[in-house]
């Protein structure tokens, strides 16, 4: 069975008239003798739809229950077993009620397809995938049912319904599209006249882009290759050198003077190399055409001109940007004896493509450092010598046979330069055919014993035996150079291929990269400068340069007289010292170049993200405090006003009794807002980074007393060894710590005693990072914590079971936790054995602790009233900067 065909009618906005002309197509068939059905189709109360619904068979819908309602869905059962030769299903976007077959609409026209029934349907622009951000960022609505590109692109038939925003907004207030309540909100909001004219240029920009896909396949099935210009497309040709920005530049405003097209940037690499080109200059040259809007690509070629021509065509291109040569002048009237440089070519091939040749300050100055080539002095060296010797050798040889023959003697000299030119290459191999002809000349062309060639014959002879070496020595040296070529080249792409490797791990980092240059590059320092001033100017350790990162040795006069300096970017240089690199190793110094710019951009991007990351947790701060200032700070500011109120009444006489309850009840609620209200601000501090603990030697049982002040008295039992360690602390910060985590304790555990216990000198096995650290366990047997909610029971504003709590905003821990870590120790929650939470605060030893002894109490205190008989901190001066402040 043949699929069906589906023809979507596409609209830039609601009430443009897609369901209205849908349905008249559908009217159309119908009177053309199809069988055509309604599955799916809404008036949305216009009665100019509901009309055109009259007079066309209409399947029945179905009814699903979801979530205590009822909806109407199509019913896809019938249809299919109604089997129309064309059906009507309204809003192919649409997302179908839980519990029916497919989640989508388009799903279900899918499945229609598959049964081989045509399909009309709608969607608006703003429900295709690609460009709902665009969408909601013109109207500032987010659209929630959304459906993919390609899936609408498999359309059989798009149809573009398009009206005026002007004559929208007409019918809009003509009230032809909503109900008159609602027509001065979608005025003022959705469809304002620059949204809808917005809207209805994505519509038609992505349907030109599918129409121009139609006409690229059309003329690929053709075999069309002359240009259509139904749409401007620029093609700049990059060489890989620095003037590829120029000629991107001058491709936009090109194309800036037409409403509409598309630049395309070109690189044409050569298939036997890439030499000559700079993995910087093209990075950058990518950027710059992202930025403006083009696309970029790579093609690989045999010959530039004709690659960049073939590209350009396959893209239906309208016009070619290429820059003039970089040769010399006098390169330049060689090249255009052999045929043109790639710009005449181009220009001279182009057929009806407009070619635009642009200067630029490279041009006709050469084409800058090359690959090296060579074969090496020493090959090279070794290659002159073998032609002086080996064919003397020869001729020695030759001489022990009497018979004189000229075509042995010149086969046997001939292999004499082949060899020479294995070894040396192409010069030594000439020199080493001319002085062998020179040989055979004298030693074996009559008459012997001179120059003279009596024979014509002979010198016929001697000629081919020059021009047969000569041709062999090139095709030899070609060879032998390719194959160091491609060693190379094997040697680079397996380095390229350590870096793409290594350039995507979490890992990896700018010191990375460097040691990896000493190695490949077999030099002894690798450094990276980077310069936020002027980075024309300035030499390393003058203003405007700095060191980045760095691995071997740093050279002492920085980027002054540096062997080897690659620019990255204008503010941003590579130093590698310890041995001047040749010319073949810049092509690969470029690319560790690109792969450190990439490296310097993700630790920016990663700076950012935590910035961004800090600003939402502080706007998420400040709401949260602002919530909890509207609502728990109300309660005691509520019975402070109540109880002030009811002591100013001037007609009410209280007795000595309520007087005092009346003030007790100010203090408690005045002592609850305190808490309050500097849990808030410890929060804040801890959320913004500024909490500076003033770290000195404390002992635990110093800031004990002060903690412990207002838990109700039997409620705590404190069994601190005399000899506990002292421990480096903020002891005011400690000795929030410690009140925080016994007021929750106290809360949560209110039939039980708290606890609280350390260990004596010598038996705590506590480590932070690997160093002994001091531990204080208050331990509690309430109803505990499960283990999925301790990581959540350490954030902010979070209460058990989420219970609102009169005496609390939910940020006792956060802030215990905050300090604890601020002083460089821990603070983490374990499950009580008998039942209950047991917090474990872990703090690193003072430097000598571990050989502190002390003669205080070696027992801990049952009862509560004891413990002021504990040594007390002296308060004389504050003993942190944040007891200072507050």
């Amino acid at each position: 069975m043949a699929r069906g065909t589906l023809r979507i009618f596409l609209g830039a906005a609601p009430g443009v008239g897609k369901t209205y002309a849908m349905l008249e197509e559908a009217h159309r068939l119908s009177q053309r003798g199809e069988d055509v059905v309604v599955a799916w189709a809404l008036d949305h109360g216009r009665s100019d739809t509901s009309a055109l619904l009259e007079g066309l068979e209409a399947v029945p819908t179905k009814h699903l229950a979801y979530r205590g309602t009822e909806f109407v869905e199509m019913d896809l059962d019938a249809v299919l077993a109604r089997a129309p030769g064309t059906s009507v299903v309204d809003e192919y976007a649409h997302s179908n009620i839980p519990g029916s077959r497919h989640a989508k609409r388009w799903e279900d026209i899918d499945e229609l397809l598959d049964a081989g029934i045509n399909v009309l349907s709608t969607v608006n622009i703003q429900h295709l995938a690609s460009l709902g951000d665009v969408v909601s960022a013109i109207t500032n609505v987010r659209q929630a049912e959304t459906v993919p590109d390609d899936i609408v692109r498999r359309a059989d038939q798009i149809h573009l319904v398009d009206i005026s925003p002007e004559l929208l907004r007409q019918r809009l207030g003509d009230g032809k599209i909503y109900s008159d309540d609602k027509v001065d909100a979608a005025l003022t909001n959705y469809f304002r006249l620059g949204n809808l004219t917005a809207l209805r240029e994505l519509a038609l920009l992505w349907l030109a882009d599918r129409v121009d896909e139609g006409l690229a396949r059309y003329r690929a099935e053709q075999g069309i290759e002359a240009t259509w210009p139904a749409r401007e497309r620029i093609v700049v040709g990059l060489t890989g050198g620095p003037e590829g920005e120029i000629l991107i530049r001058r491709g936009a405003r090109i194309l800036n003077r037409v409403n509409g097209g598309d630049l395309l940037a070109v690189h044409v690499r050569a298939a036997d190399g890439v030499a000559g080109e700079s993995p910087q200059a093209l990075e950058a040259q990518r950027r710059l055409i992202l930025d403006l809007g083009g696309s970029y690509h790579v093609v690989t070629g045999e010959d530039p001109a004709d690659a960049l021509l073939d590209f350009a065509r396959s893209v239906n291109a309208t016009q070619i940007v290429v820059g003039i040569s970089r040769h010399k002048r006098l390169a330049g009237l060689l090249g255009s004896l052999l045929g043109g440089g790639i710009g005449t070519r181009v220009v001279r091939d182009s057929g009806d493509i407009d070619v635009h040749m642009v200067s630029h300050p490279l041009g006709g100055r050469g084409a800058g450092p090359r690959r090296q080539r060579d074969l090496g002095r020493i090959r090279v060296a070794a290659g002159f010598v073998l032609s002086v010797v080996l064919p003397v050798l020869l001729q020695m040889l030759l001489s022990l046979n009497p018979d004189r023959n000229v075509a042995t003697a010149a086969l046997i000299q001939l292999a004499g330069s082949v060899a020479v030119a294995l070894v040396g290459g192409l010069w030594p191999a000439v020199l080493a055919a001319l002085w062998s002809s020179l040989l055979v000349n004298y030693f074996s062309t009559p008459p012997l014993g001179n120059l003279t060639i009596s024979d014509p014959q002979n010198l016929l002879a001697l000629l081919v035996f020059v021009g047969v070496s000569a041709a062999v020595a090139v095709v030899v040296d070609l060879s032998a150079r390719r194959s160091k070529e491609a060693s190379r080249a094997r040697a680079e792409a397996a380095t390229l291929g350590d870096l793409t490797r290594t350039a995507g791990r979490a890992e990896d980092t700018l010191n990375g990269l460097l040691d990896q240059a000493l190695d490949v590059f077999q030099v002894s320092g690798a450094v990276l400068y980077s310069s936020a001033g002027n980075p024309g100017t300035g030499g390393a350790g003058k203003a405007g340069w700095r060191l980045v990162a760095q691995a071997g040795t740093v050279p002492s006069a920085g980027l002054d007289g540096a062997e080897n300096i690659e620019e990255i970017d204008s503010t941003t240089r590579l130093v590698l010292s310890g041995r001047t690199l040749p010319a073949s190793d810049r092509r690969l110094l470029g690319a560790f170049g690109v792969h450190l710019a990439a490296q310097l951009e993700r630790q920016q991007l990663a700076a950012s993200r935590r910035d961004v990351v800090r600003l939402a947790e502080g706007n998420t701060m400040r709401t949260s405090i602002l919530r909890a200032v509207s609502h728990d700070l109300r309660t005691p500011l509520a019975g402070i006003k109540l109880a002030v109120g009811g002591l100013r009444q001037p007609d009410v006489h209280y007795t000595d009794e309520e007087e005092q309850e009346l003030l007790a009840t100010i203090d408690e609620c005045s002592d609850r807002l305190d808490a309050l209200v500097g849990n808030l601000l410890d929060m804040s501090r801890i959320t913004s980074d500024s909490v500076n603990p003033l770290i000195r030697p404390a002992r635990w049982y110093d800031v004990m007393p002060a903690a412990l002040q207002g838990i109700p008295a039997g409620r705590v039992r404190i069994e601190l060894p005399g000899n506990m360690p002292e421990v480096e602390a903020d002891a005011g910060m400690l000795e929030r710590v410690i009140a925080n985590i016994v007021e929750n304790a106290v809360k949560y555990a209110p039939d039980s005693d708290v606890v609280i216990v350390g260990a004596a000198c010598g038996l705590s096995h506590a480590t932070l990072g690997g160093q002994p650290a001091g531990e204080l366990r208050i331990i509690d047997h309430g109803q505990g914590v499960p283990a999925e909610s301790v990581v959540r029971m350490f954030q902010p504003f979070q209460r058990l079971d989420d219970v609102p709590q009169a005496t609390g905003v939910g940020l006792g821990l956060a802030v215990a936790k905050g300090f604890t870590e601020a002083m460089g120790g821990t603070l983490t929650a374990e499950e009580t054995p008998a039942g209950g939470l047991t917090m474990v605060i872990r703090l690193p030893l003072s430097p000598g602790a571990a050989f502190h002894h002390t003669g205080g109490q070696t027992g801990g205190q049952t009862r509560r009233q004891a413990q002021p008989a504990l040594p007390r901190r002296l308060n004389t001066q504050p003993a942190s900067a944040t007891e200072a402040t507050q």
